[in-house]
């Protein structure tokens, strides 16, 4: 079962597209993640969802956004892929699809797309799940940094 709104993010370490280790525990104490799902690199749906938070990449960090693209390829296949579209974030390789399982993302022919926002206490406040609408994926997270954002002033201003 997919994780939902109101639940504890698993964390988890894995390798990045440059080699690195990359801890979400650590990554979310310096901003909201949105962490999506996808089958694999250098197809077309999932170009077009990479490019997507490419083409608006300085809206989601000026939103508060940190953007973290997982799927079952290798470090070398996401380093080529991000190399070739120019995606300015961090890709996680997943290839015993670990941390998919943890998020509860399984499919039956394919990988699903799914896409998480992570606030910074580790609660995951939007959930998006749609195989054939891979460019909405930004425009979701985009509505849930701008809504998590305005709960913060929000609070702020009853303080």
């Amino acid at each position: 079962m997919t994780l939902k709104v109101g639940d504890q993010a698993p964390m988890f370490s894995a390798p990045a597209d440059d080699g690195s280790m990359i801890d979400l525990g650590e990554v979310i104490k310096k901003g909201n993640v949105v962490l999506y799902f996808y089958p694999k690199d250098e197809t077309q749906g999932c170009t077009a969802e990479a490019c997507s938070f490419r083409d608006n990449w300085e809206e989601l960090v000026s939103e508060g956004g940190i953007v973290i693209g997982v799927s079952s390829d290798s470090v070398e296949s996401h380093l080529s892929f991000k190399k070739h579209h120019k995606l300015p974030f961090i890709l996680v390789a997943d290839p015993d699809k670990r941390i998919r399982e943890s998020y509860g993302v399984r499919g039956r022919l394919l990988p699903p797309r799914v896409t998480f926002v992570i606030d910074r206490t580790g609660i995951i406040r939007h959930v998006y799940d749609s195989q054939l609408a891979p460019t909405h994926h930004v425009r979701e997270a985009l509505q849930a940094l701008r809504s998590i954002r305005a709960a913060a002033v929000q609070g702020s201003a009853g303080t």
